[in-house]
């Protein structure tokens, strides 16, 4: 396969020695030239592609993930559907009362979906339920499910404190998904314009590991070196050497660093550091990506994430990456036999002038053009699983992009992009091809700084999943925008949803949305479930919401929320009308799971079309 990027070159030399006549810096411009037509490109010297240590690809173990929930009518079963299940598998569950034998409380086996409402029922210590799988009229495994007494299942901390993040993983191996947090939910702030609070100056972060019955595992400090915001601390949790149990990875530093007199790592030491799940012990360490002058400022130098992308289609190969708005840096590495091996350095910078200034807030790892191997998507820039970019829009930094099947009745997969750069000609608010960086449709009107978005279908006489976005205020510019997958303009303002915490909750293909109920405090936010059309469910959740993810039950999505001294996570209790399998088995939002411990949270989408 051949890897192509745009040639602008003559172009890019005349508008060069232009604005350098002006004295301004040309590579600032880059974003002027959108996307390019096919007789534009050229072939440029291709490297091999990338191999790691699997034979096969690396899949996650994991169990039926089978709950119960207590309802005012009754308890509530539900459990997952697995990728290798055979076809024609059905489920029974039984019912264990006051320590007698269990009872099957199902008349027939249950086909048509993963759950299973048993009326009347009450749990309690000495009520308990067992799922076994039935093929051909036998019943094979035996699941002991989880009782949730609550309305969501509680994680108690080691202190008063709020998580800033959550990892999901399997930490022991035994196919249940635990939790790595990272906490306090406290940054040194400011962003841009510097430190809010002199007095948080000596502020750290804490890596915490728990068990998903609650046990608590190890707590790291990350010490002075790091400074506590999203972009200098991002950490993922995966199974990175196919032994069963996810690894811990995080930025760290070493001792020698120099911190400013407002708490600002300004020198020092950094590290990728790769650290056991079960006990936080060092297993592997290396540099990290160096600062640069050439990534911009302070707070541009240090603009860190981190991934997981299967390059060669069976390794699962870790990603460390440094830049956002100027150049940008990406490494690829493999950890086995508690050693890491680099296998490429991608340089956003010298290689062509159109991949600078192309980061996002979050990266997807996918296999964009049907080749087996997984690319990487860093924002407006795709990265080919060989380290060189295989294609880029020019388009500027996106505040978000979303990668999936958005338009069902087009091949292949589709990129909906916001973007934050000033665009008059509709380039700001994007569909294109995700093989080629082709674009689809645009906006088709100026947009100024748009800085949230999201895809979902929410609106069901509409064909394909809506792409809906928002200005970002601080631009001066408040407006917000609606799409449908084709491009036909749908709404502006009024009728434009908010893009935030967007999920899969009751028993149709239309996602809905968590609406914050504010009580006054961050600490005692609620929130209830309500589709587009106002359609509103009596679920209630309490705290900040931090992650939506499909980690326990059928297919649909789990809330996962923090209040002080806890963790929750929320389980819908509405019946399924289908099953389908987990979302954590399909590769994009797996991977979209694994990043949300790092960067900006943004809900997970899959790699096909999930839509009415």
């Amino acid at each position: 396969m051949k890897t192509y990027i745009i040639n602008f070159i003559a172009s890019i030399s005349i508008l060069s020695l232009s604005l350098m006549a002006s004295g301004q810096d040309p590579l600032e411009y880059h974003y002027l030239f959108p996307s390019y037509p096919e007789n534009d490109r050229r072939p440029i010297a291709e490297k091999p592609p990338v191999e790691g240590w699997a034979t096969e690809k690396v899949k996650e173990a994991i169990d039926r993930g089978a709950i119960a929930i207590q309802t005012d009518s009754g308890c509530y079963v539900s459990w997952r559907w697995l990728y290798n299940d055979p076809d024609g598998i059905a489920f029974n569950v039984y019912k264990s009362a006051d320590g007698r034998d269990y009872v099957k409380v199902n008349s027939d086996p249950v086909t048509v979906t993963c759950d299973f409402f048993d009326p009347a029922a009450s749990l309690s210590e000495t009520t308990k339920y067992q799922l076994r799988a039935v093929l051909d009229n036998r019943e094979l495994e035996t699941v002991q499910v989880q009782s949730l007494p609550d309305t969501y299942h509680s994680i108690p901390l080691r202190g008063n404190y709020q998580p800033e993040k959550v990892a999901i993983a399997d930490l022991n191996g035994d196919g249940i998904y635990d939790y790595v947090i990272k906490q306090p939910d406290k940054t040194l702030g400011g962003g841009i314009r510097g430190i809010q609070s002199v007095g948080d100056k000596d502020l750290t972060y804490k890596l915490e590991a728990y068990l998903h019955d609650g046990t608590f595992l190890w707590q790291m400090d990350l010490g002075l070196g790091i400074e506590p915001g999203i972009w200098y601390s991002p950490y993922i949790v995966y199974d990175l050497d196919g032994d069963g149990k996810a690894e811990v990875a995080a930025k760290t530093a070493g001792k020698d660093f120099v911190r400013d007199e407002v708490g600002r790592v300004v020198s020092g030491a950094e590290y990728l550091t790769i650290f056991d799940g079960m006990t936080g012990k060092q297993l592997a360490q290396t540099d990290w990506i160096p600062r640069s002058r050439r990534l911009g400022d302070y707070v541009r130098t240090n603009r860190n994430q981190m991934g997981v992308a299967f390059l060669d289609g069976k390794t699962p190969f870790l990603l460390i990456e440094r830049g956002t708005y100027k150049a940008m840096f990406l490494e690829a590495f493999t950890f086995r036999n508690k050693t890491l091996e680099k296998h490429w350095h991608w340089d956003g910078d010298e290689e062509n002038p159109i991949v600078r200034h192309q980061g996002a807030h979050f990266m997807h790892s996918v296999d964009v053009d049907n080749d087996g191997r997984e690319e990487v998507m860093l924002g407006s820039v795709v990265i080919d699983d060989n380290g060189e970019a295989l294609w880029s829009t020019g388009f500027g930094h996106p505040d978000k992009c979303f990668v999936t099947d958005i338009l069902p009745d087009r091949e292949g997969l589709e990129v909906f992009y916001a973007i934050e750069d000033t665009h008059n000609n509709g380039d700001g608010v994007c569909l294109v091809d995700a093989a080629t960086g082709k674009q689809i449709w645009n906006i088709g009107h100026k947009t100024v700084h748009v800085g949230r978005g999201m895809v979902a279908d929410i609106m069901p006489e509409h064909r394909g999943l809506e792409c809906f976005t928002a200005e970002d205020p601080k631009a001066g510019w408040n407006d917000s925008y609606m799409l449908a997958a084709n491009g036909d303009y749908l709404a502006r303002n009024e009728g434009v949803p908010s893009t935030s915490n967007w999920l899969f909750w009751d028993g149709d293909l239309l996602r809905e949305r968590l609406q914050y109920d504010w009580r006054g405090s961050p600490e005692k936010i609620v929130s209830h479930v309500e589709k587009y059309d106002g359609t509103s469910y009596p679920a209630q959740v309490e705290g900040k919401i931090i992650m939506v993810a499909d980690i326990l039950g059928d297919w649909r999505e789990e809330v996962i929320a923090t209040v002080p001294g806890e963790l929750r996570i929320y389980s819908t209790t509405i019946k399924a009308r289908d099953k389908r399998v987990t979302l954590m088995q399909d590769p994009i939002y797996r991977v979209d799971v694994a990043h949300a411990s790092m960067g900006y949270t943004q809900p997970p989408v899959t790699s096909y079309y999930l839509g009415e």
